[in-house]
């Protein structure tokens, strides 16, 4: 494959929402992966009730997890944690990763999507239960890097 080939892949994705391709052509493999960020952010708050307050995290919580990765889902689907209902979970809090091994599998439109971490560390949270419904974007697992 060449690079203006490349070049030009990446310019078709700049106007799409599509944030993962994976071509394979002739012996090559081509994987081009993005991010996209939100160019905004609306925060909806509640009425507060009188005497109710809402629990303060510490600043050691709010340090500690700003240090943390956190791997978003890049579709919407169906989140699971196992190949299957009868195998292990991919990960468990605690397990060290590496870049590119997989933590789950999102299913969307009963295709199997394998979701792979983007840097070596370990499990500190998984933010999703088995079998939910995940949102494009939405946070799936945070990772203290190695």
């Amino acid at each position: 494959m060449e690079l203006d080939e490349i070049k030009q892949l990446i310019e078709l994705l700049k106007g799409t929402d599509i944030t993962e391709l994976q071509i394979e052509r002739e012996g090559s493999k081509l994987k081009i992966r993005r991010e996209k960020y939100l160019s905004s952010f609306e925060a909806i708050s509640s009425a507060k009730k009188p005497g109710v307050t809402a629990p303060k995290e510490s600043k050691e919580e709010v340090a500690e997890e700003s240090k943390l990765v956190t791997i978003t889902s890049p579709i919407v689907g169906i989140f699971h944690r196992a190949p299957s209902p009868e195998s292990p979970p991919f990960v468990e809090v605690g397990n060290t990763v590496k870049k590119g091994q997989v933590l789950c599998i999102v299913e969307a439109m009963k295709l199997m999507n394998e979701i792979e971490c983007d840097t070596d560390g370990v499990v500190s949270k998984i933010l999703v239960e088995n079998g939910q419904p995940v949102e494009y974007g939405e946070p799936l697992f945070l990772i203290e890097p190695a």
